[in-house]
C-alpha cells in the first residue's frame, strides 16, 4: 500500500511538473508581447522662457510630476529648432507651430493644442488695408528658425512681397514692439496669445493699428493648416471698446509632435496632461474644443486618435499611472496564460489516466501473442513450456506494476486474463 501511495504521489507530481513546464513556456511566450515598462522621464523642446510654449510646458511638467514622470524642458529659438531636435532624437516631444513640417515627415502629432493668432500691427498713419500695401516698408518678422518668420514670409509671398520689395527684419517680441512704438519700423508680425504682454501693450496703444485680414478665407483655402478666427469688438476691453470693430485674424494651431519611439503608455499620459491644460474656453475657442485632431502639422498617432475618440484606457481613468501600467502589463500576460490553462485543465486528467493505463495495457500485446500461438493446430512439448514461461514472465512483470488504488481493478483484471490464457494452454 505504501508503494502504491508513493507511486500515485509520484505520478501526480510528474503531471503537475509537466503542466508547470507548459505554463512557464506559455508565460515566456506571452512576455514577448508585453511592452517594456515605460521610462520615468521625458524631455520637451519649447521656445524661449518668455514664450507661451515654455509656459504651457511648465503646466505639463507639474501635472506629469504628480504621476511620477519627470519632464525636462529645453528652451530653443523656436518651432524650427524644436523640429530639428525631435528629428535628431534629442528630445521626446516638441511644441511646433502649424504648417512647419513637410508632408513626408516621419514625425507624429499628439494633437492641436490651441490657436496661435497671427497679429500684424502697423503705425496708424500708414492706413494699410491689405498685406500687399506693405511694399517698401520696414517689417519685423522674427528671427530665422522661428514660426513667426515662417508664417510671415508665407503670407508676404502670397502677396508678391520678399526681401526685394520690403525690408524684412529679425526683430520680435518686446524689441519689435518698442521699435514700432518709436516709428523705427512700419509694421511687425507677432504670433501668440491675446494675453501676451506685448500683444496687450500694442492693442491698448492708440497710435498702433491691428490689421484685419478681410481675405482670411482665401488664405485658409490656400493653406489648410490655417484657421480664420475673429476677435470680437470690445472683447479686449469693453470699457475702452477694444478693438473698436471685429478683427479677422489667421491662426495656425500649436501642435505637440513626437516620434514613434515614444512609449504608448507615456503617450496616453501626455495626452491627459495636454487635455488638462488646454480644454478650457478662451476668446478664440470653446470649452473642450482643444486639444483635437484637426489642423495637424503631422499625421495623428494611432494612440492619439483612439484617445480623442474614446478617451484614456479604462484603468488609467481611475487608477494612478504606475498601478494602471502594472495591471495592464499583467493582463497582457494573463490572457494568453488563461488561454493555455483552459485546455491544460481539460487535457491533464485524460493524460494522467493514459499514463497510468499505458503501464497495464502494454502487456496485452504480449498476452495476445501467446494466445495466438496457443490456437495453433499442434504444439510441441518445448513450445508449451516456452509459452508457459512467457506467461509467467508477463505475470511477474504485471505484479511489479505500481498504480494508484483507483486503477487496481485494471491490474487484477489483467492478472485474471493471464490466468485465463494459462488455463487454455493447460487444456491444449
Amino acid at each position: 500500500m505504501n508503494n502504491t501511495r508513493r507511486t500515485s504521489k509520484k505520478d501526480s507530481i510528474s503531471s503537475i511538473l509537466l503542466a508547470s513546464i507548459l505554463l512557464l513556456a506559455g508565460f515566456y511566450l506571452a512576455y514577448q508581447f508585453v511592452e517594456p515598462a515605460p521610462p520615468s522621464s521625458l524631455s520637451i523642446s519649447t521656445g524661449s522662457k518668455e514664450g507661451a510654449y515654455y509656459a504651457h510646458a511648465l503646466k505639463y511638467q507639474t501635472w506629469l510630476a504628480k504621476q511620477g514622470i519627470e519632464l525636462t524642458i529645453k528652451t530653443s529659438a523656436g518651432s524650427a529648432d524644436n523640429l530639428t531636435r525631435l528629428l535628431n532624437d534629442e528630445v521626446d516631444l516638441a511644441l511646433v507651430q502649424g504648417g512647419l513640417t513637410q508632408p513626408d515627415t516621419a514625425l507624429l502629432s499628439l494633437g492641436s493644442l490651441y490657436y496661435e493668432p497671427a497679429w500684424l500691427f502697423y503705425r496708424q498713419g500708414l492706413n494699410i488695408q491689405q498685406l500687399n500695401q506693405l511694399s517698401g516698408k520696414k517689417i519685423a518678422i522674427g528671427p530665422s528658425g522661428s514660426g513667426t518668420r515662417s508664417l510671415a514670409k508665407t503670407l508676404l509671398t502670397d502677396n508678391g512681397l520678399d526681401e526685394n520689395q520690403a525690408q524684412l527684419l529679425d526683430d520680435t517680441g518686446s524689441i519689435a514692439a518698442d521699435k514700432l512704438l518709436k516709428a523705427d519700423i512700419d509694421a511687425a508680425f507677432f504670433i501668440g496669445s491675446e494675453q501676451s504682454r506685448v500683444i496687450q501693450q500694442l492693442l491698448h496703444e492708440p497710435t498702433i493699428t491691428l490689421l484685419s485680414l478681410s481675405r482670411a478665407e482665401a488664405y485658409q483655402r490656400l493653406h489648410p493648416f490655417l484657421s480664420s478666427v475673429s476677435l470680437p469688438a470690445g472683447v479686449i476691453s469693453l470699457q475702452k471698446n477694444l478693438p473698436a470693430s471685429d478683427i479677422q485674424l489667421l491662426a495656425p494651431s500649436a501642435n505637440l509632435l513626437t516620434s514613434d519611439k515614444l512609449h504608448p503608455a507615456l503617450a496616453v499620459l501626455v495626452l491627459q496632461a495636454i487635455k488638462n491644460s488646454h480644454q478650457a474656453a478662451g476668446i478664440f475657442a470653446q470649452q473642450g474644443q482643444f486639444p483635437n485632431a484637426a489642423q495637424l502639422t503631422a499625421p495623428i498617432s494611432d494612440i492619439a486618435e483612439r484617445f480623442y475618440q474614446n478617451g484614456p484606457p479604462f484603468l488609467m481613468r481611475y487608477l494612478p499611472f504606475s498601478t494602471a501600467i502594472m495591471i495592464d502589463r499583467f493582463i497582457v500576460m494573463l490572457i494568453p496564460l488563461i488561454a493555455l490553462l483552459i485546455p491544460l485543465i481539460k487535457v491533464m486528467p485524460p493524460l494522467y489516466r493514459w499514463r497510468i493505463s499505458s503501464r497495464i495495457y502494454r502487456w496485452y500485446e504480449a498476452l495476445h501473442a501467446v494466445d495466438d500461438k496457443i490456437h495453433q493446430q499442434q504444439l510441441s512439448q518445448a513450445q508449451r513450456i516456452q509459452l508457459e514461461q512467457q506467461l509467467s514472465h508477463i505475470e511477474n512483470e504485471v505484479n511489479k506494476v505500481k498504480t494508484p488504488l483507483s486503477y487496481a481493478d485494471k491490474v487484477y483484471q489483467l492478472l485474471l486474463h493471464i490466468d485465463l490464457i494459462r488455463r487454455k494452454l493447460q487444456q491444449k
